[in-house]
């Protein structure tokens, strides 16, 4: 009999997981351990941008929960990312103190504006806990009341998409002003300190490096969980025949509510780990255009896959640092034509290449008669 928890991913999955998991691990060991000049040392900057890329990873694996998994797509997920980032970013600021440009307790875009106190939504930043109950909080509320409308309204396909780039464009517009307390154009960065440790130091990037590891695999293995449960296979039926299902009995406004919402959520964490891990965040992060981008990391994996999209962030991502190093000005033009190719001729992504169709359960396919002759 199957352990349950090993019905989670196919024999060769696992070991590739497993593989993955135990090299990237390795890294911070490896620029801990080698001195500067070493063979096997591995830089900072090296390992900040892994550790950047698996917040990327993140955020790709929410949304193809909701668009590879659900039928949801969003134009607007950035948004939620860089709300995550911002409650976190809070802290970060309030963490250094009187170290600033102008010795002041307040943020130095504060003292440069001429704010005499903290605004009161500011309350209590200082404490790290309340923040990442804010990087959870904030994008989930938001997505929450957001999807509440939308989804009882009927809202679906290209109009849905629109909205939600419509949404992350008018955020972006208000927090680039300098009167909304969070910095405007230039946001938050100079960060200091996380938890009364030097945010540069050596040991505090391994040990965000590992966290972010250990919470990308913690997702990969809850979303697996969600879409290959009974919850899963009623969110492929909103994907797939939403009437039917409707037909049948079941609301899908609480079924797609709820995978929204727990996107948003996902992508508000991912935000929060890419914060002290790059050192800056500032409105930029909500445009449009990251949330394509976003799309495209899961398009070029493979949607509905999971694990692809977190090889379709790692993938587009490497390819623009390497691209935007050798031809800065032709980045979003090889972007663009990456994205057609994909759909020209990967429509399964990366992943659809090699990935073998897998034969449904015995109960899977009991289930889906049992639903073909209710329909």
């Amino acid at each position: 009999m199957t352990h349950p928890t090993q019905a989670l991913f196919s024999r060769p999955a696992r070991y590739l997981l497993v593989v993955l998991v135990v090299v990237a691990a390795l890294l911070p060991l490896l620029h801990l351990v080698f001195p500067p000049g070493h063979t096997l040392h591995i830089s900072g900057y090296t390992l900040a941008l892994v550790g950047k890329f698996m917040c990327y990873a993140l955020a790709a694996l929410a949304l193809d929960l909701v668009w590879g998994y659900t039928g949801i797509l969003s134009l607007g997920h950035a948004l939620f990312f860089a709300l995550g980032a911002y409650a976190h970013g809070m802290y970060l600021m309030r963490a250094i103190g009187r170290d600033g440009v102008y010795g002041s307790a307040l943020p130095d875009f504060m003292v440069f504006l001429d704010w005499q106190e903290l605004p009161w939504f500011w309350a209590f930043t200082d404490s790290f806990w309340y923040c990442m109950v804010l990087v959870v909080l904030v994008p989930g509320v938001l997505a929450f009341v957001f999807g509440y409308f939308a989804f009882r309204s009927r809202i679906k396909g290209v109009y849905f998409s629109i909205i939600t780039q419509a949404l992350a464009y008018a955020c972006m517009l208000l927090f680039f002003r300098n009167d909304t307390g969070f910095g405007g154009n230039n946001g938050f960065t100079d960060f200091r300190r996380i938890l009364g440790h030097d945010i540069t130091a050596p040991g505090t990037r391994a040990v965000m490096f590992l966290v972010t590891l250990a919470l990308l695999v913690g997702a990969l293995c809850l979303c697996r969980w969600l879409v290959a449960s009974r919850l899963g296979r009623v969110l492929q039926g909103v994907r797939d025949a939403e009437p039917r299902l409707m037909f049948i009995g079941y609301d899908p406004l609480w079924f797609k509510l709820f995978v929204w919402t727990l996107s948003a959520v996902l992508c508000g964490i991912a935000g929060a780990l890419y914060v002290p891990q790059v050192g800056i965040i500032n409105p930029s992060e909500m445009s449009p255009a990251n949330s394509i981008e976003m799309v495209i990391w899961v398009a070029v994996g493979g949607r509905g896959t999971l694990i692809g999209a977190i090889l379709g962030a790692f993938t587009v991502n490497g390819l623009k640092s390497w691209f935007t190093a050798a031809f800065p000005d032709l980045w979003l033009f090889a972007l663009g034509m990456l994205f057609i190719l994909v759909t020209l001729f990967m429509p399964k992504g990366m992943l659809g290449l090699r990935l073998p169709r897998r034969r449904a359960s015995p109960t899977a396919l009991r289930e889906k008669q049992a639903l073909e002759e209710a329909a």
